[in-house]
């Protein structure tokens, strides 16, 4: 597999998984259909959105490749159809949302620094990838974002953004970059099992 075709392959994944996420989240809220695939798709892909736009890529991907707004569509009307076997498994959305976080963090810091963004800004778009979709559905659904509140969530991203242009850096592409996703991935686990916050202490 190519390195193009790999970044589209964890690319669509986040879309999947962050799909069903905000699909999850609308159902909770009783959206109807058209409420629970509008909030999948605004999940999905408003953080590639807002980078895409700042990375001078126009039109957006999610709006120039069918395949995003495809399975976002398909992801988030099978959890409207079959959310009640999905509640039961509230681990694995977890599970899958912190994995959705470091394959975009990974995928939007790599697509900022192939547009020739320089690295602070690369990082701080990586960052907004992965955290953009969760904000918009979050104040669709009228509550305060996740990465406002106690929990490690964007500092997570930006700590996998880092690592992502460290090795980009240093030329080490493919497999090392598993290495950035594992670490977003393990510091927002870890964060959630052992109760890390953002707050200050008292």
């Amino acid at each position: 597999m190519s390195a193009t075709a790999a970044l589209l392959f964890a690319d669509l994944l986040g879309v999947a998984v962050f799909a069903a996420s905000g699909a999850s989240a609308a159902v909770v809220k009783r959206l109807d259909l058209f409420g629970v695939c509008f909030v999948g798709f605004v999940a999905a892909l408003g953080g590639g959105i807002v980078r895409d736009l700042a990375v001078d890529q126009s039109p957006p991907l999610a709006f120039d490749d069918w395949r995003y707004a495809l399975v976002a569509a398909l992801t988030a009307v099978a959890v409207f159809f079959f959310h009640p076997q999905l509640a039961r498994l509230r681990r694995v959305v977890v599970v899958l949302d912190a994995a959705g976080l470091a394959l975009f963090t990974v995928t939007g810091t790599l697509v900022a620094l192939r547009a020739g963004v320089p690295p602070v800004g690369a990082c701080l778009l990586g960052m907004i990838t992965a955290i953009g979709g969760g904000v918009a559905r979050d104040l669709l659904l009228s509550e305060i974002p996740i990465v406002l509140r106690r929990e490690i969530y964007a500092v997570a991203a930006l700590a996998g953004a880092v690592m992502v242009t460290a090795l980009h850096r240093a030329d080490l592409t493919g497999w090392p970059m598993v290495g950035a996703g594992v670490l977003v991935f393990a510091i927002r686990l870890v964060a959630l099992r052992r109760h890390w916050n953002n707050t200050p202490p008292t």
